[in-house]
């Protein structure tokens, strides 16, 4: 029951840069069906994979969560891991860009652009 009141709270992170900020600085949800909203749902889609299996490898081969205070007990080398250093923020990014990409949204372009430059400097 611990690990799964740990795993729940650890998605805590991804909800808050992928909804809940969206949801803040974004004013206009207004979606029209275009080119650009299906291949936002596909970055959306993608992106949701990525973090689905990054999550998965860090609970199954690192023992742990992906949130900072339940870090993993092993290092994870394998599944994603073994391609890219960080997995996690490229399926985060891959989500943002879909969100902005969907909505036609230059507020989540930026927000995905910061993200970005947060996490990788």
């Amino acid at each position: 029951m611990k690990n799964v009141i740990k795993n729940i709270v650890s998605l805590i992170l991804p909800i808050t840069v992928l909804i809940i900020v969206p949801l803040w600085i974004e004013d206009d949800w207004t979606i029209q069906i275009n080119i650009s909203l299906v291949l936002g749902s596909l970055l959306i889609v993608l992106g949701l994979i990525v973090m689905a299996l990054t999550i998965s490898s860090f609970i199954r081969n690192g023992k742990g969560t992906l949130a900072p205070w339940s870090p993993t007990k092993k290092l994870v080398i394998k599944g994603l891991y073994r391609y890219v250093r960080n997995p996690m923020i490229l399926g985060v990014l891959a989500v943002l860009l879909g969100e902005a990409l969907s909505l036609r949204s230059k507020n989540i372009l930026v927000w995905a652009m910061a993200f970005f430059i947060i996490n990788t400097v």
